[in-house]
């Protein structure tokens, strides 16, 4: 199998074994967490105001529609669907890695259609940090945010996830260079990005000293990467290495409190494990801008630009829903509400 059909097919199976492990019911870490109520918030429901401005963008609701893949065969038909809702709802799309398009072996929708269906929404082109550090990294980078006119750029950090996978991106000396050089030179914001196992602090900071313009702390709790590559092993020894990190990372509220806290003025994208709109309000609580979701809204992707629709409508309701019932009339509010640990659910008493 020659190279780039290869790549494809591993989108394939990772498309597959996401939404798998969406299906899974588990333990999430922000359960551990709660926005303290208020049963006399003195505002109506309709007075609460969910816009907010990323990268310069306005957005009608602060959520992300986060960096999602697969090979040409669902792609195309996905990444049409995210755009036109993230049009219609007024929030941000972020595409998955670009490097199959970029090596010419299908764009999976992921060309300048894109930008068609979604003219006025917050557009971000995605690249792996790996590729960024080839001596043609810069040159994808700009080709990959021509490729879709996008309003920045994600890079991708995903060292465990290559480390685990055959024949995986193993030599990531030289990143954080492409990245401030990227920076400096693109023209457009550049956002560093996990990709389910946490952005620490001592990274973070390394990473705004880079000159990014934006972090997400995408942290533990949503899709398992390391899994998933354990779950393709045709070998033994590559599931079983796969497997002993399950769990590995910062779950999404430890990041988001240890980034927040090191870097206070800069903006950043909670995911990992948001499940609904309770959850992206904590997010919000424990230091985010903006909220991001990818396996959540997977099944509702393969179905139609109707399904991604209501899915966020019914996220968009339940933040909003949940700002009022905390007494927080903006975003700006709700970062003010008290956070408090977890306690026993009624349900289980």
């Amino acid at each position: 199998m020659s190279e780039p059909a290869a790549i494809l097919k591993r989108k394939d199976e990772h498309l597959d074994l996401a939404l798998r492990q969406a299906t899974v019911v588990g333990a999430n870490p922000f359960d551990a967490v709660r926005l303290e109520p208020c049963a006399l918030p003195e505002l109506a429901l309709s007075d609460i105001d969910l816009r907010t401005t990323f990268l310069g963008a306005p957005l009608q609701a602060p959520l992300l529609v986060s960096s999602m893949t697969g090979g040409p065969r669902r792609g195309e038909a996905i990444n049409a669907r995210l755009a036109e809702a993230a049009e219609a709802l007024g929030i941000g799309l972020a595409v998955g890695s670009q490097r199959v398009a970029l090596e010419g072996a299908g764009s999976a929708g992921i060309d300048g259609a894109l930008r068609k269906r979604a003219p006025r929404a917050l557009l971000l082109a995605n690249l792996g940090g790996a590729q960024l550090a080839q001596p043609d990294g810069i040159d994808l980078a700009r080709r990959a945010v021509e490729m879709i006119g996008a309003d920045g750029l994600i890079v991708h950090l995903n060292p465990l996830q290559e480390a685990v996978q055959p024949s995986g991106d193993t030599d990531w000396r030289g990143v954080l260079a492409a990245i401030e050089k990227l920076a400096a030179t693109l023209g457009r914001p550049v956002v560093a990005k996990e990709v389910g196992f946490g952005l620490s602090a001592p990274v973070a900071q390394r990473l705004a000293e880079a000159g990014v313009a934006a972090l997400d702390v995408a942290g533990a709790g949503g899709t398992q990467w390391a899994l998933i590559e354990a779950d393709r092993a045709v070998d033994p020894q590559d599931h079983a290495v796969g497997q002993a990190f399950a769990g590995w990372g910062l779950t999404t509220p430890e990041a988001l409190r240890e980034v927040r806290a090191a870097c206070p003025a800069l903006p950043l994208i909670g995911s990992g494990g948001v499940r609904n709109g309770v959850d992206a309000a904590k997010a919000i609580g424990l230091g985010a801008d903006l909220v991001g979701q990818a396996g959540g809204v997977l099944q509702a992707a393969l179905e139609s630009t109707e399904a991604v629709i209501q899915h966020f409508e019914i996220v968009i309701r339940q933040l909003r829903i949940a700002c009022f019932c905390a007494g927080a009339r903006d975003l700006d509010s709700l970062r003010r509400v008290r956070l408090l640990p977890h306690a026993i659910p009624v349900h289980d008493l």
